[in-house]
């Protein structure tokens, strides 16, 4: 499993208005992230949100219970997430992008295994 991103990485995270998101405030507690939502009726400032919120429907439809879901359910979510290539990112994955910001002296990639 991959290390937890530093804290100095993960300070806030801004999340659109819709119940899944009601217990935001763990974030900060289990985290220190602070948590922000989208104004009513800025569509620019929710086009991340919802970018992602449709990638994530892939694996997660809408009203999953993620209380069903277990530790390793989600991690590996999380891994075909970071892990599928965006034309944004100019065909690479987030994870690729990311760990070039990173920078750290040892790198390893965490690569899924097949299906």
């Amino acid at each position: 499993m991959p290390a937890p991103l530093p804290p100095s990485l993960r300070r806030t995270l801004t999340v659109d208005n819709g119940t899944e998101f009601a217990l935001h405030h763990t974030l900060r507690q289990s985290l220190g992230l602070k948590t922000y939502f989208c104004d009513p009726h800025a569509p620019w400032q929710k086009g991340g949100v919802e970018n992602a919120n449709g990638r994530l429907r892939r694996w997660l439809p809408r009203n999953t219970n993620l209380d069903d879901l277990s530790a390793e359910q989600i991690q590996h979510i999380a891994q075909l997430y970071n892990h599928t290539p965006r034309k944004c990112l100019g065909f690479k994955t987030p994870a690729e992008v990311f760990a070039k910001v990173l920078h750290f002296k040892c790198e390893s990639t965490c690569r899924l295994s097949p299906a």
